[in-house]
């Protein structure tokens, strides 16, 4: 049931969902790092984003090149990261497997699907959504600040990145002429991007030269850490490498788990949902059969196969907690149904009574035995030795084992109750 107090005012307005908190904080790594060729690795990857000269090929061959070293090309990453929450907001990360009739999702319904899975999972394999890594941050987590906050004492990803960068600014890489400077570089590919009206031959010889240019402008850096040890006492740089390329990591990682995720989510909540439909059919005699005859997986049919006996076993009253119960359990149904119905073994008339509705004893001609012959072959058929006792220590015997007999049928359905009852 929804709140009323504020729902008037909800209603009236609109959610202007946007990635701007993102947005903000990557541009934060531009301000606090203030290095030029960081900030210059974002404008040429918008660059040949928005060009409308360059064909996709020429792009992805562009990128490519200008990517050797990935995680010194930060602009291009977090930029795609950037883009692909965009396109969760907007809906066209979902695949439409016929785009000429299905919708684009909106992102409502992104959202209620996402809901849906946080209940179907638990449901289905009595797990939580996030151990199939299906949890909300497993779908929306680049829009939900995952890079900006942490739920531990780690370091949010975007400010591991800004202070890799600081220490990184504190150098002078373009005093790393081992192959060239990365700052022209890459001002020399963004100017000739946005300048260029057609494409040539001598286009196309242009821009491979001045991409592998910023090609070797990274590749120069990334030798500069691999080697900071010959430059003198940097300690401080020579993890740089490694830290960032992990910062990458974790940007790039859960950009592809959300890709992966909800790019085909449809498939994913209908499918789930299509099993739950099923077990919904297994009450309906006829069509359990069904599905049985016609179902080719042993393992998915064993479900329906099974379904009478498991609903047979199904009993609340024998529903437990903990293992610790059971105990109580099976003293509570003991009490309810009247047992022990026979507490001193004296009285062998109740004993032999109580024997014979045993479905372990074979009552054939027991009408003309005495009540001691009775006795003495009940426990004959259990295996409790008679040799040496009188009749009331067989008695004695034979009510005790009657009475486990009757604690372990307790037992066992309460078992069979909590299997039934259990997912596998």
């Amino acid at each position: 049931m929804a709140i009323k107090k504020g729902l008037k005012t909800l209603a009236e307005n609109t959610p202007d969902f946007s990635n701007q908190a993102l947005g903000n904080a990557i541009n934060d790594i531009k301000t606090k790092v203030n290095s030029d060729w960081v900030t210059r690795t974002f404008d040429v990857d918008q660059a040949i984003e928005d060009n409308n000269v360059l064909t996709l090929t020429q792009k992805n061959d562009v990128k490519e090149t200008i990517n050797n070293v990935p995680h010194l090309n930060i602009g291009r990453y977090l930029n795609d990261v950037i883009r692909h929450t965009n396109t969760i907001l907007d809906g066209t990360i979902i695949v439409r497997a016929n785009p000429d009739v299905e919708d684009v999702p909106t992102f409502l319904e992104i959202l209620q699907t996402v809901q849906s899975i946080q209940t179907l999972i638990p449901s289905l394999f009595d797990v939580t959504a996030g151990e199939k890594n299906r949890d909300v941050n497993d779908h929306f987590g680049t829009l939900n600040k995952i890079f900006s906050e942490t739920e531990d004492s780690s370091k949010p990803v975007l400010e591991s990145i800004t202070e890799h960068l600081l220490t990184l600014n504190r150098h002078n890489v373009n005093a790393i002429k081992d192959d060239g400077d990365i700052e022209v570089a890459l001002d020399n590919l963004k100017n000739f991007i946005d300048s260029v009206v057609a494409d040539s031959t001598d286009f196309q010889q242009t821009l491979n030269t001045y991409a592998t240019q910023v090609n070797l402008g990274f590749r120069g850096i990334n030798l500069f850490l691999l080697n900071a040890g010959i430059y003198g006492e940097n300690t401080d740089i020579q993890a740089l490498g490694t830290g960032l390329i992990a910062d990458r990591e974790k940007v790039v990682t859960q950009m592809n788990l959300e890709i992966s995720n909800l790019s085909g989510i449809r498939d994913y909540v209908n499918g789930l949902t299509n099993h739950m439909g099923y077990t919904s059919l297994a009450e309906d005699e006829e069509l359990r059969k069904l599905m049985v005859n016609l179902s080719q997986n042993a393992n998915w049919k064993n479900y329906f196969v099974d379904y009478t006996s498991n609903w047979a076993n199904l009993n609340p009253m024998y529903n437990t907690n903990t293992d610790s119960d059971k105990a109580s359990v099976i003293d509570r149904v003991l009490r309810d149904a009247g047992l022990p119905d026979v507490v001193d073994h004296v009285n062998l008339d109740g004993v032999a009574n109580k024997a014979k509705k045993d479905d372990r004893i074979n009552t054939e001609n027991f009408d003309s035995y005495m009540v001691e012959t009775i006795i003495t072959k009940c426990c004959e058929q259990l295996g409790i030795s008679t040799t040496n006792r009188s009749v009331f220590h067989q008695s004695e015997l034979l009510l005790n084992n009657l009475n486990d007999r009757d604690r372990q049928k307790i037992a066992d359905a309460l078992d069979l109750n909590e299997s039934s009852n259990t997912l596998s």
